[in-house]
């Protein structure tokens, strides 16, 4: 279940808050490596460690990346100390975190009085790769709007593992983050979906919430076994708690695999069959061939007449991606090969802020 290889480090490549990304010696191959910091302690050169190679063994999405499960020059390592939460419980890598849910949390009173979102636009996304031309977007319509990423955990658990996220918050165009479930790094730590919105609302004070999960989402083919799912499940948790859920579609007319054109069959699956509370469904404006076959795949899946449905202008997410200089691809393609991607993202953003500035309505004219 788990390959366990030691190794030693050879260079450091970068740096980022939480992450170190390593080149290490195993095996008699140089391969990389990743190190928590905030895990198993800083790393330096000619540090011998202990790795988990199990899913580059496996050619598996992971980046290509080892994982330093423990550094050998350390005779210990004492990370924070702070709260009583775990994540990652019963595991080697329990971490130990302070939830906003806890008592000691300077966040406490304000989660334990937050009873409702009051209509606060949340954009539920289903790759993690929509954050980036989301957020972008968000920021080029309505740079005032506090935008608060909450990071669940049906992708990569640590937030320090997405590249993208250090560079949107690099360049300003994410305000918070929150990390819910087993994820864990946000600026803001809660045990559920439920109290992360009630988190992203109450201490990151929102104007705008996009709620996706990390890198590195799980597919099998199969109806519903796919991380994704979860799309469905956060949109009844934003209704339950008083929100405006938007939904961000996964289309493309660019992957080869027949459930993945158009609307993908992740989009259907989790808002036509798992999502109860109704929501609204950001749909780009496309070509009038492409536009009615999504239209009617939404219709089959049973999508529209359970949510509304809105059509929206997403070239916004474009000309954000190109001003903002973030190159962002998803499934290894960019706005060249799969435009329909990034508008959907681009429709999405935009009612957001039309909700944010309408008291929830998603009249986007304005």
């Amino acid at each position: 279940m788990i390959r366990i290889r030691a190794g030693r480090v050879e260079a450091v490549n970068d740096r980022r808050p939480g992450l170190t990304e390593l080149v290490v010696e195993t095996e008699g191959r140089i391969e990389k490596a990743v190190n928590y910091d905030d895990l198993t302690g800083p790393v330096a050169e000619g540090d011998r460690v202990v790795l988990n190679t199990s899913a580059v063994d496996l050619g598996l999405g992971t980046g290509g990346f080892h994982f330093v499960m423990c550094n050998l020059e350390r005779k210990g390592w004492d990370g924070s100390r702070a709260g009583h939460i775990m994540k990652l419980r019963y595991t080697p890598l329990q971490v130990q975190v302070l939830a906003v849910e806890e008592e000691a949390s300077p966040h406490f009173g304000a989660i334990q009085e937050c009873a409702s979102l009051e209509g606060l636009p949340v954009a539920v996304g289903a790759l993690h790769s929509m954050l980036g031309p989301f957020a972008a977007a968000v920021k080029l319509l309505a740079p005032e709007m506090r935008l608060v990423y909450l990071m669940t955990d049906g992708g990569a658990l640590p937030l320090a593992f997405s590249r993208l996220v250090h560079r949107l918050r690099e360049r300003g165009l994410l305000d918070a983050t929150v990390t819910c479930g087993h994820a864990f790094g946000g600026d803001y730590e809660a045990v559920n979906v439920y109290s992360g919105l009630l988190a992203a609302r109450a201490a990151a004070r929102a104007d705008i919430v996009i709620a996706v999960m990390g890198p590195g989402i799980v597919g099998t083919g199969q109806t519903y076994g796919f991380t994704g799912i979860e799309q469905g499940e956060i949109i009844n948790a934003v209704g339950v708690l008083g929100g405006t859920p938007i939904a961000i579609p996964r289309i493309s007319f660019a992957d080869p695999r027949d459930r993945h054109r158009g609307v993908s069959h992740h989009t259907r699956t989790a808002l036509g069959r798992v999502a109860l509370q109704r929501a609204l469904v950001a749909v780009p404006r496309l070509d009038a061939e492409a536009q009615q076959y999504i239209e009617q795949q939404l219709a089959a899946a049973g999508i529209t007449a359970r949510h509304q449905v809105v059509t929206a202008d997403g070239g916004v997410a474009l000309t954000a991606l190109t001003t903002y200089g973030l190159k962002v691809t998803t499934m290894g393609r960019g706005p060249e090969q799969t435009p329909e991607f990034f508008l959907a993202c681009g429709a999405g953003a935009r009612l957001a802020v039309a909700c944010r500035r309408n008291g929830g309505s998603p009249d986007h004219r304005s």
